[in-house]
């Protein structure tokens, strides 16, 4: 059953996507990011290529040639390609929707920012996993950043 964590209190979305993904490259583990169109999807990739001066992150499109050999792959939920993934490690979600696919993935991440739109949506996310049973662990991370 597909482990789902919700970050919620986080204040800088890149900053944390990119701390969740460098920890899981480290533990060779391949990152599906969905996000909401491809205009979405060209600017998180952009930011992940460069978002340190010393390192990058390297990342391809769902539909790259290379996507399954690429540790990030950066997808649209209006990606119908989506549908036919065969990646199933972890799924970064940054839709106000949940995935159609989060159930094909061992763990689904989930970010909540600070604005009261974002937090709306993701209460609907939370209700509807708990409502089909799946755990679902809570960090609050604004308590990660005073420790």
């Amino acid at each position: 059953m597909t482990r789902i964590e919700f970050y919620f209190n986080v204040a800088d979305k890149q900053k944390v996507l990119v701390e969740l993904i460098e920890r899981a490259i480290a533990k060779h583990r391949q990152v599906t990011i969905l996000t909401v169109d491809d205009s979405m999807s060209a600017s998180v990739s952009d930011y992940l290529w460069q978002c340190n001066q010393t390192s990058f992150l390297p990342n391809v499109q769902l539909n790259h040639l290379h996507a399954s050999k690429t540790p990030v792959v950066i997808g649209s939920q209006s990606n119908h390609s989506m549908h036919d993934l065969m990646l199933d490690d972890m799924l970064i979600n940054l839709t106000p929707t949940e995935p159609i696919i989060f159930s094909r993935f061992t763990q689904l991440v989930e970010l909540v920012g600070d604005e009261e739109q974002d937090r709306l949506a993701a209460r609907a996310r939370f209700k509807f996993y708990r409502d089909r049973g799946y755990e679902i662990k809570n960090i609050d991370h604004a308590q990660i950043r005073t420790e």
